[in-house]
């Protein structure tokens, strides 16, 4: 197992050191812009976060990943060029850090480039594939990006729907707005088990599975969630509860 260190300086950061820590409390990462949970970096002193997987990459360190086997990709702190860059796993906007492969002109961001292959829910193992066979139970198409499949193929979801599904949850759950306007805004984050029954509400001849998959969906969204904010083993029920209650 690689040792984690507990306190590391950081060259965009370099006033103070950086310790670890552990929050169930969704932060923004000040190097890649993206929402994290679960281990991280943080200033004592200041309002600073960083991933975990953020924080420790090399500055000048190179990658390379299953899905792209020709590709290089180069640790950048800033997107290069002038032009806008979009994360080729979830397909959100690359505002901060990234993963970046100059001749193939493809973009990770750090906790999207690392996404675990495998992932297990406790029951089921989740598969990260490239492209979909099979529509999305969140959005019901086959783009966007990267998704995770269970091991029976009956249930997909994007990673660029679950970030979807994590910032509308996060918006309602932790801004400070009105508590009127907050319950208003949880009861329209879709329940991912609603989701999926009303995805399969027309394939009544193949009840079994569809209720097997529902019942996947559980467990699954937890590690999915948690793998995408930069901690696979985070316990995250506190983030996610508002979108898979039932």
């Amino acid at each position: 197992m690689m040792k984690i260190d507990k306190e590391i300086s950081h060259p965009i950061h370099p006033l103070h050191k950086l310790k670890l820590e552990y929050t169930e409390i969704p932060f923004n990462c000040d190097g890649c812009k993206e929402a994290g949970i679960g281990l991280k970096y943080k200033c004592q002193q200041c309002e600073f976060d960083l991933h975990k997987a953020c924080a420790v990459a090399p500055p000048i360190s190179i990658i390379h990943h299953p899905f792209y086997e020709k590709c290089e990709f180069q640790f950048h702190y800033n997107p290069p060029g002038a032009a806008r860059r979009i994360c080729d796993a979830c397909r959100k906007d690359v505002l901060g850090f990234v993963y970046h492969c100059k001749r193939c002109g493809f973009d990770l961001h750090p906790c999207c480039a690392n996404l675990p292959q495998v992932l297990n829910d406790g029951e089921y193992n989740l598969y990260l594939c490239l492209k979909l066979s099979s529509s999305c139970h969140r959005c019901g198409g086959k783009g966007h990006g990267w998704s995770y499949r269970s091991h029976c193929k009956t249930y997909h979801l994007h990673v660029s729907c679950v970030k979807e599904l994590l910032v509308e949850n996060w918006q309602a759950m932790y801004l400070n707005v009105d508590k009127n306007k907050v319950r208003e805004m949880q009861t329209r984050i879709p329940s991912l088990k609603g989701t999926l029954k009303n995805y399969h509400g027309h394939g009544a001849g193949r009840g079994g599975k569809v209720s097997k998959c529902c019942q996947i969906a559980g467990g699954a969204i937890r590690v999915i969630v948690s793998a995408i904010l930069g901690d696979p083993t985070a316990i995250i029920a506190a983030v996610v509860g508002g979108f898979i209650s039932k």
